[in-house]
Order: structure tokens, then C-alpha cells, then sequence
């Protein structure tokens, strides 16, 4: 019999979690009209575009961290991309959890509970790494419900499973 912390340190059940947690970041992209992307609540907020992109930037470093997986950018690069249309956000922050999902899908069961120093300062397994980064898109994806309610847009049905 598995238990529940055993699943959870599973490859398989590990990357269909980030599967979940894109196909649900996608349905808010595609929620959000073009002319949304760069409204931001107050002006000290992060505009709905770079919300996502802060997202992405913490896909690609958590993932970079967990996975072993070279990080093609400098931590905070993509928030400050200048091309935040629809079309460019979308595929950036769908390409950070492809990212991030084609790392773990290298990884083995036993490299998720190896102990790494997480940005030079928190010792943590793999596995909390990756927690770590799904608690970052998740309070961020949730952020922007915010951002759709007060574009009047519906935001997505919640996708727990």
C-alpha cells in the first residue's frame, strides 16, 4: 500500500500536479482579454501580464533548483520582458511549466528526497523545492482572479483534480 506522502514523492504523481497546475494557469490567460494584460488594480500592483511572467520567473528557478535543469534566464528577466502582449505572455509562462515538467520527468524517485541548499540559504529535499514553487503559482494564479473580476471577466471553475 502507498501512503499519501509516498505518492506525493512519486515522479508520476508529481508531474501530473504540474500538468493540473498549467492546463488551470491556461484557462486564465485565455480568460483575460488582450486588452487586460496590462491593467494593474493600483498602481503600485504588478500589471495581470507581469503577475504571470513573475510566475514564470519562479517556474524556471524553483525548476531550475529541484531539477538540476540549467535556467535559460536570470531570476526576475522574463517580469521585466517588454512584450507583454497576450499572445507573448502566454507562451512564455506555458514554455515555464513545460520546463519544469520535462525536468521532473528526468528526475528519479530518490532524487526528490536529496537535500539541496535552496538559493544558497534554505536546506530542502527536491521535493519541498517543488512544493515551494507550487504554493508561488498558486497564490499568484490567485492573485489574478482579482485582476479578471475587475476586467469583468468570469475567472475559470476551480480545477482540483
Amino acid at each position: 500500500m502507498i501512503t499519501f506522502v509516498q505518492a506525493q514523492n512519486s515522479i508520476d504523481y508529481t508531474v501530473k500536479e504540474w500538468e493540473r497546475a498549467k492546463a488551470f494557469t491556461k484557462e486564465y490567460l485565455e480568460a483575460m482579454p488582450d486588452s487586460g494584460y496590462g491593467f494593474k488594480p493600483t498602481a503600485e500592483m504588478r500589471s495581470f501580464a507581469e503577475q504571470m511572467l513573475h510566475l514564470s520567473d519562479a517556474n524556471y528557478g524553483f525548476g531550475s533548483a529541484a531539477t538540476g535543469e540549467k535556467n535559460p534566464y536570470n531570476m526576475g528577466e522574463l517580469e521585466k520582458t517588454t512584450d507583454k502582449s497576450k499572445a507573448n505572455v502566454t507562451k512564455i509562462v506555458l514554455a515555464s511549466y513545460d520546463f519544469l515538467i520535462d525536468g521532473i520527468k528526468k528526475m528519479t524517485p530518490a532524487q526528490l528526497n536529496e537535500k539541496i541548499k535552496l538559493f544558497g540559504r534554505f536546506d530542502l529535499t527536491r521535493a519541498q523545492v517543488l512544493e515551494k514553487d507550487f504554493e508561488h503559482q498558486t497564490h499568484q494564479r490567485g492573485q489574478t482572479t482579482v485582476y479578471l473580476r475587475l476586467e469583468g471577466v468570469k475567472p475559470p471553475q476551480e480545477k482540483l483534480f
